[in-house]
């Protein structure tokens, strides 16, 4: 399979329609099976409410929320038309009296599940009041079997290791990181989670500057797709990956073979000696 992953630029929109024409620009110019946008990347539709809506953090949540069903729509007619899979961009969702930050996997057939975020930055937490969601899950696709873990979650290896158990052999990390320590960290955490699951992870973050979104405003990053640095993959684990803040697609070509025989095989086993630590630390 062909992956794609989004460094992904936050544009302003005077309306739907222009969103619509971006998001079938970039989902065209892919050329994937499997498509990943970052964290917070539907905050751009914010704009739709005027500047005042946009700048506000609490009235920019429920802006982009209430275009939910739209946006549903809009990216499962673009799965069927390309014959792809889309992780859309995660968003704010009300499920309650406050949103969580949810993730949309859809396929030309229709919505293949949903992930909401687990656990929650101090800037979601302390100032967004963005809450956590409540299970991690895995999502059985006709690529294979794929988890994700946005962003922060990426730092936390039991969530992944949680995916994995359960028959992960793709984890997605849609990102959305202020500097290049925020970036650093996510992008360590998620070669960390192909290293020690042997797996394909793809990490797709916002870049660039928003000036009418205070809670998206600096973004830094670069697309990337990992391996496990072993047998059968590149040393670095390194499968492809964009310039830093140069939006655009990072694509490689992934063979799942690949994550079963490092498995079977690698020059280290990390996958199956992994309940190995547990004696260690409990």
């Amino acid at each position: 399979m062909r992956i794609a992953a989004a460094a992904y630029p936050l544009t302003w929109f005077d309306s739907f329609a222009e969103y619509e024409a971006k998001l079938t620009d970039w989902t065209r110019a892919a050329k994937a099976d499997l498509l990943v946008f970052p964290e917070y990347g539907s905050m751009e539709l914010a704009s739709l409410g005027g500047r005042e809506v946009a700048a506000d953090l609490e009235r920019a949540l429920h802006e982009v929320a209430r275009h939910e069903g739209a946006v549903d729509a809009l990216h499962l007619k673009l799965a069927a038309q390309n014959d792809c899979l889309i992780l859309g961009a995660s968003r704010p969702v009300f499920t309650g009296d406050r949103p969580v930050n949810r993730a949309t996997l859809y396929g030309p057939g229709g919505i293949l599940g949903r992930q909401d975020k687990l656990i929650m930055t101090r800037f979601e937490r302390e100032i967004w009041d963005v809450r956590a969601g409540n299970a991690p899950k895995v999502f059985d696709t006709a690529l294979g079997r794929i988890g994700v873990v946005i962003c922060y979650d990426s730092e936390f290896p039991l969530l992944a290791r949680t995916m994995v158990d359960a028959g992960a052999e793709i984890l997605l990390v849609p990102s959305c990181t202020d500097s290049l320590a925020g970036f650093t960290r996510v992008r360590v955490g998620a070669m960390a989670r192909a290293l020690e699951n042997q797996c394909v992870v793809v990490q797709a973050p916002t870049v660039g500057d928003c000036d009418f979104c205070p809670a998206v405003d600096e973004n830094v990053g670069r697309a990337a797709i990992y391996g496990p640095p072993d047998r059968g993959w590149p040393e670095t684990g390194v499968l492809a990956e964009t310039g830093l803040n140069a939006p655009g697609w990072a694509r490689a070509e992934v063979d799942l073979a690949a994550v079963t025989a490092v498995r079977r095989d690698g020059s280290v086993l990390n996958h199956l000696h992994w309940a190995e630590q547990l004696r260690f630390c409990t």
